[in-house]
């Protein structure tokens, strides 16, 4: 088990540096910008080029996550158009394969991670986000974020469809990743509420409905589980999180690990400094390694501290480099060494 830069956007020299400075060896990347998208799928020649470009700082390229929403809106919805965005998916897999990239997340959240406050009051007044139920109406307070649809969905999508749409994504993608030898990393659905939220339904949303989707892979190797224990901890706390690892983890599912945490479960939670929240970190990390995973574990989320710029309305290197990430990065070492 080790700890990895994660969710970074725009890989670049002061990232290598943040990262090497925190005294870490691997890097991963959330829909990154040093890719272009226009040709609907990532390049190999520009795959390649990133993670060489990774190495040459001597890290390694753990993984990639989130390809654009503009690639895959349409396998999530059964719209019109979703076979050519699945072959171009798999063009996608089929490339980072070649590209020696192994790990590749994705979300099957049709109107993304909601929250109904991007400012909320964490320890000491640092910022933090926050989801109530009861405020959804009001309109989701991360809108303006590159994965979040931009315009209103061309008709409800309901639970059945999703899970009719998430068969038809595995029958197609999987026997494509078994080949490339890339793991595909589902990433549960946050915040993990039944209920719609601004026209679509959403499926994973509880321990079991993980084991369902992996139940719907036919035991391919290829699937795998990006476990946010921030979302996890949102279903249920500790106990929740428990079942995921005593489930998944302990059978090799587990590809890469969120490690962050929220107060309160759904219908209403805020995010937190890890430590203070619904999970005890160390109890987490043992029964991982217990568990027998040996993957890497990335920060996510974190507030922002003093002088921080807000970590998702400011998504540059800037703001990225912060004190809220280095202190979670931090804390992850200190605990993951103790558990050795």
């Amino acid at each position: 088990m080790r700890v990895a830069l994660g969710h970074v956007e725009t890989f670049d020299d002061d990232v290598a540096t943040f990262a090497r400075q925190l005294g870490l060896r691997g890097v991963q990347l959330h829909t990154p910008t040093n890719l272009s998208t226009d040709a609907g799928h990532w390049r190999l020649d520009e795959l390649v080029d990133l993670r060489r470009r990774v190495e040459s700082h001597g890290l390694v390229l753990e993984g990639l996550e989130n390809v654009p929403r503009a690639h895959f809106d349409r396998i999530q919805q059964g719209l019109p158009g979703r076979d050519e965005q699945l072959e171009s998916f798999c063009r996608t897999v089929e490339n980072m394969g070649a590209a020696g990239i192994p790990v590749l997340g994705y979300n099957f959240i049709v109107t993304y991670v909601w929250r109904t406050d991007v400012a909320a009051s964490g320890r000491g007044g640092a910022r933090v986000t926050a989801f109530d139920l009861a405020r959804v109406s009001e309109g989701n307070a991360l809108s303006g974020y590159k994965l979040s649809p931009s315009e209103e969905l061309v008709a409800p999508v309901t639970a059945d469809e999703l899970w009719a749409n998430y068969r038809y994504f595995l029958d197609a993608v999987l026997p494509v990743a078994e080949r490339a030898g890339v793991r595909l990393a589902l990433h549960p659905d946050d915040p993990p509420v039944e209920e719609p939220i601004g026209g679509a339904a959403r499926i994973f949303t509880s321990p079991e409905s993980l084991v369902r989707a992996l139940d719907l892979a036919g035991g391919s190797p290829a699937w795998g589980l990006d476990l946010c224990l921030g979302t996890v901890s949102e279903m249920g706390g500790e106990g929740a999180v428990d079942a995921v690892i005593d489930t998944l983890a302990a059978s090799g599912r587990v590809c890469y690990v969120h490690f962050r945490d929220v107060v309160g479960t759904v219908p209403s939670f805020r995010e937190c400094f890890l430590g203070e929240g619904n999970l005890r970190p160390e109890r987490v990390v043992r029964r991982l390694a217990d568990a027998g995973f040996d993957g890497f574990v990335i920060d996510d989320h974190v507030p922002a501290m003093l002088f921080d710029a807000d970590t998702w309305v400011g998504v540059d290197t800037t703001a990225y480099c912060s004190r809220g990430r280095a202190h979670a990065v931090g804390y992850l070492q200190g605990v993951i060494d103790a558990c050795r």
